[in-house]
């Protein structure tokens, strides 16, 4: 079973080796829409029976796609656009088919993931890929509030529809955050929008409409320069304030927009051992 990355945008992404294994290898390809995979096929003029595969009938497709495996004969499992699985159908099959011993095989290509965090010119040592945030307000609220002490650099998708509203939480809740909006990855209105979330916002703000694929990549607060070291502004708040320790991570915590308790985690770490006692937040 092949898992082949297709193009996001640019046909002239997809690489050599998925061309070869869809045209040569494959008996059948399943893919989320038929119609959306068929002009990719034409393009390069390929011909070869098509599957539907999506979350509605991931299950009955399921059994169909192990009895061509179980026959001897080869799959690809395609997406609309990227790398099959990364917030697209297929986990299903995938997990089936190593479990009846049938060889999984990735096609890696192109990926909207790493391709706007590659162009972000945030932090790429570690990352954190979420997919879709949530469509309902208080649950994309909540998840937000759960990445405000991420330390990693964050990468999510957004629908146009809602990029607005998931912008305007993003500014209330991260601040001054470096954040990097990316639309139309690798077609003709590629844009990069960087930035905080509220700058952002605001000239989106000033356009009539927001069309297009959207990922988001959002950084840790101490990649921007002007957000100061948390343990560095704790010192200096207990030298030339006068804060005493709990005060001092409370002060940062709130500043940087960051759970005290996340805070006073990085203080310990870096050598702090006082306990925090019976301090009340």
């Amino acid at each position: 079973m092949y898992l082949i990355a297709t193009p996001i945008g640019n046909l002239e992404d997809i690489t050599l080796r998925a061309l070869r294994v869809l045209r040569d290898e494959a008996a059948v390809i399943a893919c989320e829409d038929t119609r959306q995979t068929q002009k990719l096929l034409e393009h390069f003029q390929i011909r070869k029976p098509l599957l539907s595969y999506h979350e509605h009938n991931e299950a009955s497709r399921t059994e169909h796609i192990l009895a061509v495996l179980e026959h001897g004969e080869s799959v690809a499992l395609v997406s609309d656009a990227g790398t099959p699985l990364i917030s697209d159908p297929g986990y299903r099959v995938v997990h089936q088919a190593i479990a009846k011993s049938y060889p999984v095989v990735p096609v890696p290509g192109a990926s909207a993931v790493l391709a706007a965090l590659a162009a972000s010119g945030l932090p790429t040592d570690q990352f954190r890929f979420i997919g879709f945030l949530p469509p309902k307000g208080g649950a994309r609220r909540k998840v937000l509030q759960l990445l405000a002490a991420e330390t990693a650099t964050v990468i999510a998708y957004e629908s146009p529809h809602r990029i607005l509203e998931s912008l305007s939480d993003m500014a209330e809740l991260f601040g001054e955050r470096p954040l990097v909006l990316a639309r139309e990855l690798t077609k003709l209105h590629e844009e990069f929008l960087r930035g905080s979330a509220r700058t952002v916002l605001e000239e989106l703000q000033r356009r009539d409409s927001v069309k297009g694929e959207i990922t988001l990549v959002i950084g840790w607060a101490e990649a921007q320069s002007d957000i100061p070291d948390p343990l560095a502004e704790i010192e200096r708040l207990q030298k030339e304030s006068g804060f005493d320790r709990m005060e001092a991570i409370k002060s940062v915590a709130k500043r940087l927009g960051l759970p005290k308790r996340e805070v006073y985690r990085l203080f310990s770490e870096a050598g702090g051992n006082s306990s925090p006692g019976k301090h009340r937040s």
